[in-house]
């Protein structure tokens, strides 16, 4: 089973779909998530909050977060690392 992780107020992704956890300030990033918008492929976990990072999915979905790139990055991480010491204990 793929693993999940938690990206703010109770919503959780599947850590195998992510290609990419980004900063929303750049100007690149802000034309890819209105195009995304205006696409219906924008899916928005702030809870009306400030977008502090943009996950890119595998299917072109685009995730907005109020968590920080590094947060989510550090539980993807430690995701990873809980799954490689169980295989190791296997």
């Amino acid at each position: 089973m793929d693993k999940l992780i938690h990206i703010g107020f109770g919503n959780i992704v599947n850590t195998a779909k992510i290609i990419a956890i980004v900063s929303p300030d750049s100007a690149p990033v802000k034309r890819m998530v209105q195009k995304a918008k205006e696409d219906g492929t924008v899916i928005d976990a702030t809870q009306g909050r400030k977008t502090k990072s943009v996950l890119v999915m595998e299917n072109s979905q685009i995730v907005l977060s109020a968590l920080l790139p590094e947060t989510i990055a550090g539980r993807a991480q430690a995701e990873l690392e809980d799954a490689e010491d169980k295989q190791d204990r296997e």
